[in-house]
């Protein structure tokens, strides 16, 4: 006889699922952009609730979930001490909420390997944890402070701008789309794994008390952990030994090159971490007024720096360009950065057509080319063709793999989950509805985040950030359901309210001796 977990996923696995999928969107919505914060706790607690179930009854037929299925009761004791893991963590961040960001940017970069939608997805479990435990911590309080329409006690603020609506709205929009998906399975791995997790993890640092010191710490954070992981990979490619992905590995094998990865799963990965602790560091050098300081940092990034060579990832060297870019722009002249910046890209181009043959390319061929990139122009070509045949409203979110596998005969090795393009995934998947909600989400964000960018360095570094990880995005994919772009999207927003603690401090003065003006400073 079927146990009550077999029959939950059981239902879950038909037309239960597609609901719940779009009921966990809207509450990932509501969990940001609900006004009162009680309304924003109950949001955030159907999220908690719905995910995991969501999730269990999409791996329930996988190895990794036997033992659960054969036995019951280590399915309890297992959940009971995920639950005790989170409460602990929880309390933790209820007694010193700042640790909350600071363990969370720790988290981003660990993942765990699970099987699912028959396909092997790189989770961050850690960051889960994270995350969890900081919703419970938000949540418990504010439910029992009594009716929906109290204010909070931390005077946090009921109002969203246009960045987190189109955000969250694109959330919902996905999962709407994944009703008529041709590749249902993964969209709800999207859903359910990236965006409904992710989206919570906005929300709480969005409302999180930021300030200058908490910045940077997040930055050591980070510095850190790029130590850490160049150290692996200055050790993976003296003993010419790579820790994980066999594809890399074989990969190796076969080239005259060798690209290393150190803890990731994947070289583009840990090329795009390193970028963003890179441009992070270059900020903080570029407005530091000592000596002391410009030197330790440029010490820094030139050990980062040949770690990112040893990648050999060319979205994330792209990346760094536009991200220092931006950075050159907030510093100094926007005109003339972004008159060098074209000026270099037509040379550039100018020596492709060129001398074709110095970069191995033949332009001419382009099957040549297709093998030269990776095959990323078939890839390319066949998200283009698929959005011509359904313009409007695509094939359904998560289809580009399954789509492109049977209506373009590749195998499946060749099938990659996205376009390597994010532009192009969303009008194949989504069509002209999700290409253009994904345009003015770009744009946006950048208009939130450059938001007096240029005279705050750690404004400045979020938007160069995100600037690299968008370029990154247009060459290997994976925007939404890579945590640090939502992290970054929330600390930005966050530095841009000064009701929320950002540098942009307030102070007070007299102006005639009788009156008081507010004025705003920008901290230094």
């Amino acid at each position: 006889m079927a146990g009550p977990l077999e029959i939950a996923a059981t239902a879950l696995g038909s037309g239960a699922g597609k609901a719940g999928v779009v009921l966990a969107a809207l509450l990932a919505g509501g969990a940001v952009l609900a006004r009162s914060p009680r309304a924003r706790a109950w949001a955030m607690l159907g999220a908690l609730v719905l995910t995991p179930v969501l999730l269990l009854a999409e791996v329930w037929d996988t190895a990794q979930v036997r033992p659960l299925r054969e036995d019951p009761l280590l399915a309890v004791l297992g959940a009971l001490a995920a639950l005790a893991a989170v409460g602990a963590v929880a309390f933790l961040f209820h007694r010193r909420p700042r640790l909350f960001p600071l363990l969370a940017v720790a988290a981003l970069p660990f993942r765990v390997p699970i099987e699912s939608a028959g396909a092997t997805v790189n989770l961050l479990v850690p960051l889960y944890l994270v995350i969890a435990a900081g919703a419970l911590a938000y949540l418990v309080p504010r439910l029992r402070a009594g009716s929906a329409g109290e204010p909070s006690e931390d005077g946090e603020p009921s109002r969203t701008g246009a960045l987190e609506i189109i955000l969250l709205g694109f959330v919902v929009l996905y999962a709407v789309q994944s009703l008529y998906s041709e590749d249902f399975s993964r969209a709800l791995v999207q859903v359910v794994f990236f965006y409904v997790p992710f989206a919570l993890l906005f929300g709480l640092l969005l409302r999180t008390r930021w300030d200058r010191d908490l910045v940077f710490r997040c930055l050591g954070v980070l510095v850190v952990l790029a130590l850490v992981f160049a150290s692996v990979g200055f050790v993976e490619y003296a003993t010419r030994d790579v820790l994980l992905n066999p594809r890399v590995i074989r990969t190796n094998e076969f080239s005259s090159y060798f690209r290393v990865n150190s803890l990731f799963f994947d070289p583009n990965i840990y090329g795009r971490f390193l970028v963003v602790v890179m441009l992070g560091v270059t900020g903080a050098m570029l407005w530091s007024t000592r000596r002391r300081n410009v030197a330790g940092a440029a010490a820094l990034l030139l050990v980062l720096w040949g770690a990112l060579l040893l990648t050999l990832s060319q979205s994330s060297f792209g990346g760094l360009l536009v991200g220092l870019g931006m950075l050159a722009a907030l510093r100094w002249s926007a005109r003339w950065t972004v008159t060098l910046g074209v000026l270099a890209v037509a040379l550039g181009a100018a020596f492709v057509l060129a001398f074709p043959g110095v970069l191995r390319l033949d332009l001419k061929d382009t099957d040549k080319l297709n093998r030269a990139t990776s095959g990323r122009v078939a890839l390319v070509e066949g998200a283009a063709i698929l959005f011509t045949e359904r313009p409007v409203a695509g094939w359904g979110s998560g289809s580009f793999r399954a789509v492109f596998q049977d209506r373009r005969d590749a195998s499946r090795r060749r099938a990659t989950a996205a376009s390597h393009n994010v532009a192009l995934t969303a009008a194949a998947e989504q069509g002209a509805i999700g290409l253009l909600a994904y345009l003015v989400l770009i744009v946006v964000a950048f208009r939130r985040l450059l938001k007096g960018a240029r005279r705050d360095v750690a404004r400045a570094v979020v938007a160069a950030a995100f600037a690299a990880l968008v370029c990154h995005t247009m060459l290997y994919a994976a925007f939404l359901e890579d945590p640090m772009a939502w992290t970054l999207l929330g600390v930005g927003a966050a530095l841009s309210r000064p009701s929320l603690g950002s540098p942009v401090f307030r102070a007070w003065r007299k102006s005639d001796g009788r009156t008081a003006e507010r004025v705003e400073v920008a901290a230094s």
